[in-house]
């Protein structure tokens, strides 16, 4: 009998495998039927059909409005988030200074901090700044606390590359920028592809943050679904939330299996170094 991993049968984890795929796209199916379904108390009582996404659509500056924001600072978020780690980990990997692992500790030591206690002071030195208020703002903010966890991967990417083709690129006449930018990049591109789709996972469907930061008039989507969800009375108008709660998964869902194999590759390049 075949077997996976050289002990589960090939029978039984197929079945547990499909068995957990299940479990977690059921809720995610149920939310767009249930978002196309007649369900009272929702701009869709009769029939099937898009009445939900009316609803959303027309909510208060309209949903281009909200999604355009939620673009313009995941876009900000994750570039930020991908220069910033792919510099800091090449320097943690490959070069030596004072104080490196001191640093690198210090900079891993920020996973551990409550973000939401860091926003006040956030919120202060951007004001300081005159990013208060702004999608950039925003986006940096994000991204300062997607960078531990990046700069992490990157240079656990850069060190399972070996130091021969940086140093036969140098022989070559390439110079620091040339062998990071024409050799190492390349082969660091499933670490990469790790750093932005957390970062683009964690700024597209972040709250707290642009609650704290943010005004009525340059909110996200999240943001906007949360308000919309009230209605009158203190009634929750579950159709346009769950149509809500569909269009934000839509572009996750797609970009995690269009990138799959790179963010699997990604986790394993740190696995196999060495």
């Amino acid at each position: 009998m075949k077997k996976a991993f050289g002990w589960l049968p090939t029978s039984s984890y197929y079945v547990l495998t499909a068995g957990l795929a299940i479990i977690f796209l059921a809720p995610l199916v149920w939310t767009v039927i249930a978002s196309v379904s007649p369900q009272a108390g929702s701009a869709q009582t009769d029939g099937w059909g898009f009445g939900n996404y009316e609803t959303l659509a027309n909510y208060q500056l309209g949903i281009g409005t909200y999604t355009w924001n939620s673009v313009v600072i995941t876009v900000l978020t994750v570039l930020f988030t991908l220069v910033i780690s792919l510099f800091g980990g090449y320097a943690f990997a490959r070069f030596v200074f004072p104080g490196k692992n001191m640093l690198f500790l210090l900079t891993l030591s920020i996973l551990m901090v409550p973000y939401a206690t860091l926003l006040i002071p956030l919120m202060v030195s951007l004001k300081a700044m005159g990013l208060n208020n702004t999608l950039v703002g925003v986006a940096l903010v994000l991204a300062m606390f997607q960078l531990p966890f990046a700069t992490f991967m990157m240079r656990i990417s850069f060190e399972s590359v070996p130091k021969e083709l940086e140093e036969s690129a140098l022989m070559d006449g390439c110079g620091t920028f040339g062998a990071l930018f024409r050799i190492l990049l390349p082969a660091v591109k499933p670490g990469l592809i790790t750093v932005g789709l957390f970062a683009f996972l964690a700024a597209w469907n972040d709250f707290m943050v642009p609650l704290y930061l943010l005004g009525s008039d340059n909110q996200p989507l999240p943001l906007a679904l949360v308000n919309m969800r009230q209605q009158v009375m203190g009634v929750i108008d579950y159709g346009a939330t769950q149509a809500g709660v569909t269009v934000l998964a839509i572009p996750c869902v797609v970009l995690f299996l269009v990138l799959q194999r790179q963010y699997v590759a990604g986790f394993m390049s740190g696995a196999l170094k060495g």
